[in-house]
């Protein structure tokens, strides 16, 4: 093999050293800054990128903040409606618990008046049959008729005695 031929080492080493200077001078020259502009142009690109996803993050919040706060204002809206109408179906009720407690007031004070009546109807023809009674009972026990009004006023005596 003629690389391991030890007289053709210095040539070797020559052309070794002149080919490792021209590649480190292309590479230097032309590839590395096209390289460098691609990691630049990179670097740019992510920095733009992670810019706008900083603003959309802060806009994402804001929106965030704004629905929370509409949020907000539509609960304590919901919930003054909600009390105003509780508020005003508690008034309701009691505007129509009154009426019925006045009307049963009404139908109450009409029912003892005519109960009243009725129990001064049945008195005074409860007295008029004891009046009956007691003169058709003298009338077999002792076989004498007694008239009407001394009738009555023996059961009105008896009926004051009694109360």
């Amino acid at each position: 093999m003629p690389q391991l031929d030890p007289s053709s080492f210095a040539p070797q080493l020559v052309w070794l050293a002149i080919t490792f200077i021209l590649l480190y001078v292309l590479m230097a020259k032309l590839a590395l800054p096209r390289i460098g502009e691609v990691l630049e142009e990179r670097k740019k690109r992510i920095d733009g990128n992670l810019d706008k996803a900083a603003a959309l993050r802060a806009e994402a919040e804001t929106a965030k903040a704004a629905y929370e706060k509409a949020l907000a204002e539509s609960r304590a809206k919901a919930h003054a409606l909600t009390a105003a109408a509780a508020d005003r179906a508690h008034k309701e009720a009691a505007a129509r618990q009154q009426a019925v407690a006045a009307t049963l007031a009404a139908q109450s004070k009409a029912a003892e008046e005519t109960i009243a009546t009725a129990r001064a109807g049945a008195l005074s023809h409860t007295q008029s049959i004891a009046a009956e009674i007691a003169r058709e009972a003298v009338r077999k026990l002792l076989g004498q008729d007694i008239d009407a009004a001394t009738a009555d006023a023996a059961v009105k005596s008896a009926a004051a005695k009694a109360n």
